[in-house]
């Protein structure tokens, strides 16, 4: 049986893509897989994820500028592996760490604490839509 998305498949690639970048444990790149490995044009495809990749972790980095005092105060980063590993990286690397945004698990964190940590927006853009746009470049470029 095939899976029939030619009506939902960019729609539902963009959607998937938000919710991989935020902090719930989801992958997307299968779905852009899908979607040209079944004949769809790969620049549209890899433009949609990586856009709604990128807008879920600037939807991550925003909770963690304007949300990040909350978030400390309830003890939520506190007792988080994920962003320990994460706040070690950014203090050693700086904000070149955010080309590695795209990155399971870890990559969430690293928006949360560009966040925290008031990386200007500009540079947040440029740095993490740079790294999640080669993730989904290489994943289609391995299909074609």
């Amino acid at each position: 049986m095939e899976l029939d998305i030619a009506n939902w498949g960019l729609p539902a690639l963009f959607i998937l893509s938000f919710v991989a970048a935020t902090l719930a444990p989801v992958g997307s790149e299968w779905l852009l897989a899908v979607l040209i490995l079944q004949g769809n044009d790969p620049i549209p495809a890899v433009a949609v994820a990586s856009v709604g990749n990128f807008l879920g972790a600037l939807t991550t980095y925003a909770i963690g500028r304007w949300g990040g005092k909350f978030l400390e105060k309830k003890g939520v980063i506190e007792d988080n592996v994920r962003y320990d590993r994460a706040e070690s990286a950014f203090l050693r690397y700086g904000v070149w760490t955010l080309l590695l945004s795209w990155l399971p698990l870890v990559g969430d964190a690293l928006c949360l604490v560009a966040g925290l940590f008031r990386v200007g927006i500009w540079r947040f853009t440029l740095l993490t839509l740079t790294g999640k746009t080669a993730r989904y470049a290489a994943v289609a470029m391995v299909l074609m």
